[in-house]
């Protein structure tokens, strides 16, 4: 059974972990256990009920009156939210709670239902982008299953897929951007999600995918004439240097500007080449690529 920290509970739902003590303290939907030396630990119930909790009380639900609700109450009144931004997050928690309890059926159906409703980009940029930017953190410090992460990742993976699919090839593109992941990275979600949208801005882009050895990038840069390169580092195997990749692509053709993202990227603190540009954020992401 999957347990989790308050940090994690923090992570996930927004709210301080200070804040969520206090709540322990004065109302009762949780009841967290604690192990020999005192550590909250919670299970996945509980998380499902931080969740709705928040929501709530983030659109206007005095954490008083939720405490009273009954479970069928709860739920009733977050699918009666009707806010823009209420909407998404509640999408986001339904996929979230979906893929701790491992029910992928309503898991997909959400990701469907929102598709149908506004479009494979927007569900990309609303709703999969917040959902992986949430659960990443707990896939870095192994505060998920692996069969969680890769029945969401599959399911995720294959939506972006058949958005790409969907896309016309522009035949004419003047630029060529190589998409990759380092040695060691397989988490493709991210990378995908780039591509899609580098393909809908009319580029033309060559898709390497996960696990891409430097001297591979070397070979394929020397007899080709690449614009720019693309990596997307989430969450690389136990031995993934940063420093070490970050010196290696320096070295690559410094004419060729390479681009950087991911969760790994965002905590990078060290040296980093004219030719390199380290995103920080989405937002920053999108802006670069409008501007290529």
């Amino acid at each position: 059974m999957s347990s989790y920290t308050i940090k994690d509970l923090e992570q996930i739902s927004g709210i301080k972990a200070h804040t969520i003590r206090i709540w322990e303290q004065r109302y009762h939907f949780l009841q967290p256990q604690r192990t020999e030396t005192n550590i909250r630990s919670y299970s996945a119930e509980e998380l499902k009920v931080i969740l709705n909790v928040s929501l709530l009380n983030k659109y206007g639900f005095k954490i008083s009156h939720i405490d009273k609700m009954s479970q069928l109450e709860i739920e009733d009144k977050i699918i009666g939210l009707n806010q823009l931004d209420a909407v998404k997050e509640r999408v986001v928690n339904a996929l979230i709670k979906d893929m701790v309890s491992l029910d992928m059926v309503s898991f997909e159906k959400q990701l469907d239902n929102y598709i149908a409703q506004k479009g494979i980009e927007k569900t990309i940029t609303n709703i999969i982008f917040s959902f992986l930017e949430r659960v990443g953190v707990l896939w870095i410090t192994n505060h998920i299953n692996p069969a969680q992460e890769h029945l969401a990742s599959n399911i995720i993976r294959q939506k972006i897929i058949l958005g790409i699919e969907r896309l016309p090839r522009n035949m004419a593109a003047p630029k060529l951007i190589v998409l990759f992941m380092p040695e060691g990275e397989y988490h493709e979600i991210g990378l995908l999600f780039v591509q899609y949208l580098l393909k809908l801005r009319g580029y033309h882009v060559d898709y390497l995918g996960a696990n891409v050895p430097i001297v591979d990038l070397k070979y394929l840069t020397e007899i080709k004439k690449v614009d720019y390169l693309y990596a997307h580092i989430t969450s690389p195997i136990k031995g993934f240097k940063l420093n070490k990749f970050m010196e290696q692509i320096s070295h690559l053709n410094p004419s060729i500007p390479i681009i950087l993202t991911g969760q790994m990227m965002q905590e990078y603190k060290g040296p980093v080449a004219s030719h390199i540009k380290v995103m920080n954020s989405l937002a920053q992401t999108m802006e670069i690529l409008s501007n290529l």
